[in-house]
């Protein structure tokens, strides 16, 4: 056997065994928590809400509200959050293809002349007592060109796994970046529609307060007209105006809260502070509860929530990472290899004289690194320790927004309905005040407590229905709403 063909053998062998050896991956296998799940939400037998499998990816639309639903389609579209989040799926996704990358051959070609002149005195002969003739032989050629032309390649063998280890963290992580994007259109989703009630219930709270200025003002004027008739005391005057520039003291910071969510939604929507005005400045109602409130079950949160769903991506990455750190601590394997022609003359350049290659296996091997290597174990399965918790603790979480959300939604239903009540009492109240006012036979204290009596249940009431609307969305919100699970 010639020993070409012993050389081809034993590469053949060699790539072989290198092939084999790739099946084994060093580090631990990822395997998703099996959390302890409620069975059923602990605030779940509340008042209009009921527990069972629904679709939660248009929940806005049960307010039915055509503006609202415009406001979030062109936010989805048009949001700079979201951009951002798609910014880093791009980057995620280049990053997994550089990861992959790393299980192929690289090939580099490359081409070269030079032209080259020798030393006379480095080609000289050597003299009788030792040493160097300064002078170049005869024929000896000073100055020559030089040719290159060819191929290298280099591939190395991913035999303890530390590249796919690589590519499975890298996948990861490109999906808990998707989980990102996702749960920033949640959170998207969520704050337009806080803000469109803030607005609403802004604009709900102004016309009461305008309204009792309004029925101030009339009584201020009425009881001025007592006084100039002597029924009446400039005590009673002066109350009544302190009452009303109070109420009017009211409005400033109103217009302020409606003007603020009005800009929050300009910049949700991508578009410069005060583009909505026009639409915004319309009055219309608080956005109206549906009748009923369909809840998940909490074994389906796991699914539904991206933060979740992110958080055990970011855990499945850090255990890859585990990996790709321990394959360090092995020999690496690798193939190089040169094909190509080399040739002192452009004529005879690409003849097969002028052929050279070369090819074999490298193996290196950290021998002494100062701990190098296994510190930076000991920091990877310290970051997975950390992803594990805060996985544990994202989902503990969800589940308390979830019972939070619940209670909330229904204990300001109870509330807004004794506001309800509180407001017809107070509005009897006024009226049966100033009738025994202007008839003699009662004092005039009573009527401003009326009044402030009135005042404040209506302004809780219109308060407390903006917040029944907000406590919903939070709530659908908490149940991870407004994307599709694929």
């Amino acid at each position: 056997m010639n020993r070409n063909c012993l050389s081809k053998r034993l590469g053949v062998a060699t790539v072989g065994f290198f092939l084999l050896a790739a099946g084994c991956t060093v580090g631990p296998n990822y395997r998703k928590p099996d959390l302890p799940v409620p069975s059923m939400w602990n605030e779940a037998q509340q008042k209009g809400v009921q527990v069972r499998s629904t679709e939660l990816t248009r929940w806005w639309t049960s307010f039915n509200d055509r503006l609202l639903n415009s406001l979030i389609e062109r936010a989805v579209r048009s949001n700079l959050d979201l951009r951002i989040a798609e910014g880093r799926i791009r980057e995620a996704r280049a990053t997994r293809v550089l990861a992959a990358a790393g299980a192929w051959p690289t090939v580099n070609v490359s081409s070269a002349y030079s032209r080259n002149r020798a030393s006379a005195n480095a080609i000289g002969s050597p003299s009788q007592n030792g040493g160097a003739v300064a002078v170049a032989p005869s024929g000896a050629t000073l100055e020559q060109n030089f040719y290159q032309t060819g191929f290298d390649a280099s591939w190395e063998i991913d035999v303890f796994g530390g590249i796919r280890r690589s590519v499975e963290a890298a996948d990861a992580t490109l999906q808990a970046t998707v989980e990102d994007w996702r749960d920033v259109l949640v959170s998207l989703l969520g704050e337009v529609a806080k803000n469109y009630i803030d607005l609403r219930g802004s604009q709900r709270r102004l016309d009461v307060t305008r309204d009792n200025l309004k029925a101030q003002l009339e009584t201020l004027e009425l009881t001025k007209v007592r006084f100039q008739a002597g029924l009446a005391s400039d005590l009673d005057v002066a109350q009544q105006e302190a009452q009303a520039n109070s109420t009017a003291a009211q409005i400033p910071t109103l217009e302020t809260s409606l003007k603020q969510a009005a800009y929050g939604l300009d910049v949700l929507l991508g578009s410069q502070p005060g583009s909505l005005w026009d639409e915004l400045a319309v009055e219309k109602a608080i956005p109206t509860l549906p009748p009923e409130v369909l809840v998940e079950l909490p074994a389906e949160l796991l699914r539904q929530r991206p933060d979740i769903r992110r958080a055990e991506r970011q855990l499945a990455a850090a255990t890859a990472q585990v990996g790709v750190a321990t394959a360090d601590l092995y020999p690496r394997f690798s193939l190089v290899g040169t094909v190509g022609l080399q040739s002192v003359s452009a004529s005879d350049w690409f003849t097969g004289r002028s052929r050279n290659w070369s090819i074999g296996p490298t193996v290196t091997w950290p021998v002494f690194d100062a701990g190098r290597i296994r510190a930076n174990i000991e920091i990877r399965n310290a970051q997975q320790e950390q992803a594990l918790g805060v996985y544990e603790k994202t989902v503990l979480t969800a589940f308390q927004d979830v019972e939070v959300s619940l209670v909330a939604y229904a204990k300001e239903q109870e509330r807004s309905r004794s506001l309800v009540t509180a407001v017809a009492a107070n509005q009897r109240a006024l009226a049966m005040a100033n009738e025994l006012y202007i008839r003699g036979l009662s004092d005039f204290l009573n009527v401003l407590e009326a009044q402030r009596a009135l005042s404040l249940t209506e302004n809780d009431l219109a308060q407390s229905q903006a917040t029944m609307a907000s406590n919903l969305v939070s709530l659908y919100k908490a149940l991870g709403g407004g994307w599709q699970v694929p």
